[in-house]
């Protein structure tokens, strides 16, 4: 009898449940019943934005590998290898939100851009000369920060860095070089393979609604990559949102200078491109989170929550981009003018994380302790 009555009980909560699920949780009318096509909207992603977008960073690594091995054979100039890296760098900021399938197991951020780079450890396995780059204690001592801080970093100036990769540890140096980059080139082949190989229709086929689908697992890799890593990351931590101090020196690209500004810009346009469904380095538009919510015919305040997110990363790209440098404005105290461009990329967290997950009937399934 308990357990009957507890069957009803549960029948009862499913239903009022699902009587509040058809409401438009941002205020505007209900959303029409919707057939949108997962899998076309996880095809898109898979084959037009993610997969092509391994493939250059693959590429872009191969390329710097190239130029560390010459700089190891010839090491009179610094210009190629720290193009390579750069451009690797940028590239990677096109990539970063994947945090999903293949790269989730085998940590492919944690292991490539755990930023700012632990200086002591670097020194310390390159002095010793023995050091395993696959331990979770050498993460902030590998990867583009200590790439950084090798090319970069250790020294004042060009000549001084010279002079230390021919001096009498130069091989030491050179070693830890060509470790990291071919660490870096272990995990994206191993990443791109697994796409490429049977994980792209695992991907594609798992088009469900579930929290374990693939929609509902990437769409929260995606907010929690521009919440935790993007918006905090690059520009709240460094800004002191959340420890009440500036902390200048826990900016991206460290010791290069200059850069933090641009690949926070080059992710924010990843994040909108993805939205939009836009295929990596290109123009054409695929099916999206955009078209999924216009396809529910979600609103917000009278106008397509669709195009009020779009709007959004237009607002915050732009007070971003009217900034100086990173360096420069966290030298103010306190940097208003940041923190007031930080206020704009704030907004879209909402819009993502609570207007939109709801409409699309997706549970988040991380905790944050921001606040927001």
């Amino acid at each position: 009898m308990k357990r009957f009555l507890g069957i009803i009980a549960l029948v009862l909560f499913a239903y009022a449940c699902s009587s509040d699920d058809g409401d438009n949780p941002t205020g505007g009318p209900d959303p029409t019943p919707s057939s949108f096509d997962r899998t076309a909207l996880l095809e898109n992603w898979a084959d037009n934005i993610i997969v092509p977008g391994y493939v250059d960073f693959q590429s872009k690594v191969n390329t710097l590998q190239t130029e560390t091995a010459a700089f190891v054979g010839n090491s009179n100039d610094l210009t190629a290898i720290r193009a390579a890296w750069l451009d690797a760098y940028t590239t990677w900021q096109r990539v970063s939100m994947f945090e999903n399938g293949p790269a989730e197991i085998v940590g492919l951020r944690l292991n490539v851009n755990i930023f700012p780079a632990n200086v002591t450890t670097i020194e310390t396995n390159i002095a010793s000369g023995s050091y395993d780059l696959a331990l979770s204690s050498n993460r902030a001592a590998k990867g583009f920060p200590a790439l950084d801080y090798l090319l970069f970093g250790i020294g004042a100036d060009e000549a001084t860095i010279l002079s230390i990769y021919n001096g009498a540890e130069g091989d030491l140096y050179k070693q830890y070089l060509q470790d990291i980059v071919a660490d870096m080139q272990t995990l994206i082949t191993t990443v791109l393979n697994e796409w490429q190989g049977g994980f792209r229709d695992t991907f594609v086929n798992n088009n469900g609604s579930s929290s374990t689908a693939s929609v509902d697992r990437l769409v929260n890799d995606y907010i929690f990559y521009y919440e935790r890593h993007l918006r905090a990351g690059k520009m709240g931590i460094p800004g002191g949102v959340f420890s009440g101090s500036v902390e200048p020196n826990t900016i991206e690209a460290l010791y290069a200078g200059d850069l933090s500004k641009q690949f926070f810009l080059e992710g924010l346009d990843a994040v909108q491109d993805f939205f939009n469904g836009r295929a990596y380095n290109g123009n054409a538009l695929g099916e999206s989170l955009s078209s999924y919510l216009d396809e529910l015919n979600i609103i917000k305040d009278g106008a397509d929550l669709s195009t009020i997110i779009d709007n959004q990363f237009n607002s915050a790209r732009q007070a971003v981009q009217s900034l100086g440098s990173f360096e420069q404005e966290l030298q103010n105290n306190p940097p208003t003018t940041f923190l007031n461009a930080y206020d704009e990329v704030q907004r879209i967290v909402p819009l993502l994380k609570v207007d939109a997950v709801s409409a699309l009937s997706i549970s988040i399934d991380f905790a944050d302790a921001d606040g927001d």
